[in-house]
């Protein structure tokens, strides 16, 4: 049988650009699970996959917790097709929290650009 694929927490560091920290912290949450040989962590293609998985979700903006919540919906199904329907349904979630965040940016937008109009004239006012 063909020894598995480990990965030391530097490999993981330098091939996502994370830091050993991270991969501490997460492993605390119990998101990711190395195999321990004293000081040392061996992490599997299993914790390699789900440490991905995990830094795109921050990525795309979604919490620890959701995060958490999409990990282990495979872990009970391992068709996948639970987890695909709940990443689904929190993916439209978060972006309705996107298009929300980007009708109120706009609104400010125009509200400081008003402003600056009125400060402009008021300027424009003053040096005539």
């Amino acid at each position: 049988m063909p020894e598995k694929k480990r990965y030391r927490i530097g490999d993981l560091v330098q091939e996502f650009d994370a830091t050993p920290r991270t991969l501490r912290y997460y492993e605390e949450l119990g998101l990711l699970n190395p195999e321990r040989r004293g000081n040392q962590r061996y992490y599997s293609e299993r914790d390699r996959v789900r440490l991905r998985l995990i830094l795109r979700g921050r990525r795309l903006g979604f919490s620890l917790e959701e995060i958490a919540k999409m990990l282990s919906l495979y872990d009970q199904d391992k068709t996948g097709k639970t987890q695909i329907r709940e990443v689904l349904k929190m993916g439209e979630k978060k972006l309705q929290e996107i298009e929300a965040q980007i009708e109120e940016l706009k609104a400010l937008k125009a509200e400081i650009e008003e402003r600056a109009a009125e400060l402009r004239k008021l300027l424009e006012e003053q040096d005539a």
